[in-house]
């Protein structure tokens, strides 16, 4: 079975092992398309060729870059002309632009298709994107959702097809793993924040831990890694409240480089809040954290619960009360802590790894080739 992915998400090198590993499965002959770059919120992400053994990465022009909706990829006709794949994977919400001219064009050319969707709140769209959105669902052979809410929004919007509720990326566990070397001394109680380039936003809820750790008893550190529009206000909230010098904004680091950071933290926050448009979709510094068997505590807003399950601190969102608690209890029973990053670890082994994830992608593409054919397809 030949497939080709599009993903502008993997123009980061980190999630490039989730392809190897889906390319070492039987059967699958895998290339993937990605643009050169990617720009979102003022910083832009150039590909960087990490893990690419035993597949095709190949670059591919973008057109609108940055544009989240409209952006497309004008070469890809012709990719599925030389390539002639069995299988296009969408790696991208159907109501976006290059997901309906990628799957118009797959199905011109008999090529079996399936999206990707994160969106865990129903929205409706206005034209031309709900038209576009609704041709998709009506078009791909399947659909794979990154989290339950999301597969009960494509059935709200009456996408009758298979759904496979797959997370997007996982971890390496011999990348994400436990270094007790990385535990700084003298600093206190290391507790970390993490979030992509320019999602420091209030709805992150970084405001939400700096309160609750300025009324803690104890002596701590809290860093910031990501950047964002909300980073001014967090920063005068923590000068204000007379802790600016316990919290330090760390910037943007490198994929390649997390694994040592996230080694490094006592504890690792999640104290996201639900919107009225947006609630956590996945929670991915809490998978990285769990691998580093690092205890994990987050916010009960969106997917994080079942991210977290029984191995780590679930928090009512926006409690700055309970927070301190949680944060005080971890703080004051070391063993707790190690005990909750044992059960992270294993958690993480047994449903979040880079293979765990390329297995479940490869079974919902067989799905696909060996199913029933959509309309328009041969």
């Amino acid at each position: 079975m030949r497939v080709l992915m599009v993903s502008k998400a993997l123009v980061v090198g980190a999630y490039q092992r989730k392809l190897e590993e889906l390319a070492a499965l039987p059967g699958i002959e895998l290339s993937v398309a990605v643009p050169p770059s990617w720009r979102e919120r003022g910083h832009e992400m150039r590909l960087t060729r990490s893990y690419t053994d035993g597949y095709s990465l190949i670059e591919t022009p973008i057109r609108l870059n940055g544009h989240y909706h409209v952006h497309y990829y004008p070469e890809l006709p012709s990719l599925l002309d030389r390539l002639r794949p069995d299988v296009l994977h969408m790696d991208e919400e159907p109501y976006n632009l290059a997901t309906w001219l990628a799957i118009r064009a797959a199905e011109r050319r008999g090529i079996l298709s399936l999206f990707y969707a994160w969106q865990n709140i129903y929205q409706r769209y206005p034209p031309p994107f709900r038209w576009l959105e609704a041709d998709v669902l009506r078009r791909a052979a399947l659909g794979i959702a990154g989290n339950k809410d999301g597969a009960e929004v494509l059935r709200a919007k009456g996408y009758a097809g298979p759904i496979r509720v797959i997370r997007q990326f996982g971890i390496d566990p011999e990348l994400f793993r436990p270094n007790t070397a990385a535990r700084a001394e003298g600093v206190g109680f290391r507790v970390g924040f993490v979030c992509g380039p320019g999602r420091l936003i209030r709805y992150k809820g970084l405001h939400i831990l700096i309160e609750a750790l300025a009324g803690m008893q104890t002596d701590w550190q809290l860093e910031v890694l990501g950047t964002g529009p909300a980073e001014a206000e967090c920063r005068a909230l923590a000068e204000g409240l007379g802790v600016g010098g316990r919290v330090r904004f760390c910037g943007l680091v490198p994929s390649t480089e997390m694994p040592a950071v996230v080694g490094g933290f006592d504890v690792l926050a999640g104290p996201s809040l639900t919107g009225t448009r947006w609630k956590e979709q996945y929670g991915r510094m809490l998978i990285e954290a769990m691998g580093c068997e690092v205890a994990v505590i987050g916010s009960d807003s969106g997917e994080i619960p079942e991210v977290i399950g029984d191995a780590g601190l679930v928090v009512a969102e926006g409690d700055v009360a309970a927070w301190r608690v949680a944060l005080q209890g971890l703080a004051d029973d070391p063993e707790r802590r190690r005990s909750l990053g044992r059960a992270g670890r294993a958690r993480v082994l047994a449903q979040f790894t880079q293979a765990a994830i390329a297995g479940s992608t490869a079974e919902a593409y067989w799905a696909v080739y060996q199913g029933p054919r959509p309309g328009g397809v041969r």
